[in-house]
């Protein structure tokens, strides 16, 4: 019986220290695919799609090529990710700060530059980088159409939160997309130089104008 006890307390112990080691490996593996995406996306901004090497990613997250390419296989697989993973963040970001905005007269402008914000940072110039990249690279064009098209549904569902909207209607979907086009081209003017002051009175400007159509908009429902 006492030979029984002692045997039968080692799977257990061994079950227990397995399950141990697994989740500390996850958690090794996840915090280096953020590692590498995150070094993605500094490198892909700051060089461009021919310096942001798997080489220059993987010495940037501080690991060796290798684990980098065990992680992700080619170099699309990695900016891919990261610009998913490193927009998705923000949009978290801005939903947090948006909660806190209060229900008066300047929301929507304010809403309007946070979600600027989210253009004005790396993760837009990466993607900037790789849009550029991939018009002469059929495999790099492959990997990103489907994510533009998450990324783009994402944002304007952001948008349409935000904004408290109806975008089943047509009209409204519109202005959404307009707006979101809007805040795009201004982010592209921003990538030479500092375009921040025209930016502003730009967002100000068409604030005024989106207040008035969905209010417009609204009246007509009612």
């Amino acid at each position: 019986m006492l030979a029984f006890l002692v045997l039968g307390s080692h799977p257990r112990r061994v079950s227990e220290a397995s399950g141990t080691s697994g989740r500390q490996e996850q958690e090794r593996s996840r915090v280096t695919r953020q590692r590498l995406m995150e070094a993605a996306i500094g490198a892909l901004s700051e060089l461009g799609w021919a310096g942001a090497t798997m080489t220059v990613i993987a010495e940037r997250a501080g690991v060796s090529r290798g684990a980098c390419q065990h992680h992700f296989p080619t170099r699309a697989d990695l900016v891919a990710a990261a610009v998913e993973y490193v927009g998705h963040q923000q949009v978290e970001a801005v939903l947090r700060k948006a909660a806190q905005l209060p229900a008066d007269a300047r929301r929507t402008e304010a809403i309007l530059h946070m979600l600027a914000g989210i253009y004005l940072s790396p993760v837009f110039t990466a993607a900037v980088q790789l849009w550029v990249a991939a018009v002469g690279d059929a495999e790099l064009r492959a990997q990103l159409a489907p994510l533009e098209a998450r990324v783009g549904r994402e944002f304007h569902r952001l948008t349409v939160q935000l904004l408290g909207v109806d975008d089943s209607v047509a009209e409204v979907r519109e202005l959404i997309q307009g707006t979101l086009d809007l805040i795009r081209g201004l982010a592209l003017a921003n990538l030479l130089r500092d375009d921040s002051a025209r930016r502003k009175k730009v967002l100000h400007r068409w604030a005024l104008t989106l207040d008035e159509a969905l209010s417009a908009r609204r009246t007509r429902r009612s």
